[in-house]
């Protein structure tokens, strides 16, 4: 098979396997619509909590927005107790178009563990179990409910064979794995040897259901190069970007380019600079332009980034307040 390739996620298909990965306080529609502009073939939401959820908390509600440019996302969603999860999974279909559900068993934040959710969810696959399972009855197919999660713990407590049986068996039509632990949070090196491991184990499981689960795969993918090593090195289905794509969503432009011709085009710098600017007009859509310009800085810091003078443009940006202030500092890129 070709390396980019279709995917299937239970009913849902996509024409391509270069996923956007669900960055916490990054991934909104603006950014997953410049995203999906640039070539990614599903995106996910940042992570929304179904305690958020069920209370009707509007922030979290405007977590969930479609970019408009979206064939097709997944909203992912984040909890420690079953019955929650499941009633979230239920707002999620009432209130959104979403194509799929993901649940997320690999956040390492401390507040998120502390709920029983994220990562602590490797730790208790038995209870991954009763999440997972809980969520698929709760949407009664309408659609396809995956979930992501890490290693393990840490070194001493690697479960993410256990995890993927009981995401198998709970009903999951896809996993996603981050290479790391809890225990690592994004420092040290992503383990594609367990990747490797997970793929040949889904393979396995996949032949004596007879079923199609395919895997996903997470952590130090950050180049074209990157992800075709992960995809011929561990045979995973489909590449999720996360850290690589900010200020970066040329990133998936450049991975197509390079995994169906083996050239890689570079994208001139005012390019860049224009991709910045169509994001912020959405965030400025989203918040108005005052929580839009402060949310951009971060956004534009990236982009900047391997610019000329590029510590000296970033003194400027975290002081931006206005979108004619973010004109000023890039005029002469544009």
């Amino acid at each position: 098979m070709d390396l980019y390739h279709p995917v299937k996620i239970g009913s849902l298909s996509l024409s391509g396997n270069l996923f956007l990965a669900p960055v916490a306080g990054y991934s909104d529609r603006a950014f997953r619509s410049i995203c999906a502009e640039c070539g990614a073939d599903f995106a996910y939401t940042e992570m929304v909590s179904s305690e958020a959820l069920t209370r009707n908390n509007e922030k979290t509600e405007n977590l969930m927005l479609r970019a408009p440019n979206e064939k097709a996302y997944a909203v992912q969603i984040f909890g420690g107790n079953a019955e929650t999860m499941a009633e979230a999974a239920r707002i999620v279909l009432e209130r959104t178009s979403a194509e799929c559900i993901d649940i997320n068993g690999g956040c390492p934040v401390p507040k998120i563990i502390k709920s029983n959710a994220g990562s602590a969810l490797t730790r208790d696959p038995d209870h991954l179990f009763k999440i997972v399972s809980s969520v698929v009855k709760a949407v009664e197919g309408r659609v396809p409910v995956t979930v992501k999660f890490r290693l393990g713990w840490d070194s001493e407590n690697i479960t993410w064979k256990e995890c993927a049986d009981a995401a198998i068996k709970a009903g999951a039509a896809a996993m996603t794995m981050h290479g790391r632990t809890r225990a690592q949070g994004y420092e040290g090196k992503a383990d594609w040897n367990a990747l490797s491991e997970l793929v040949k184990f889904v393979k396995e499981k996949n032949l004596d259901l007879n079923k199609e689960i395919p895997v996903f795969g997470s952590g130090d993918a950050f180049t074209p190069e990157d992800a075709k090593r992960m995809l011929e090195e561990t045979g995973v289905d489909a590449v999720m970007f996360a850290r690589g794509a900010m200020g970066n969503p040329f990133l998936f432009t450049k991975t197509k380019e390079f995994l169906t011709k083996g050239t890689i085009t570079e994208i001139p710098v005012e390019k860049r600079i224009q991709a910045g600017f169509r994001e912020l007009e959405l965030l400025v859509q989203d918040h108005g332009e005052l929580a839009a310009c402060r949310e951009g800085r971060k956004r534009f810091c990236a982009y900047s980034k391997g610019l000329d003078g590029s510590a000296a443009l970033r003194k400027e940006i975290v002081a931006a307040e206005r979108v004619d202030d973010y004109k000023k500092i890039f005029e002469k890129f544009l």
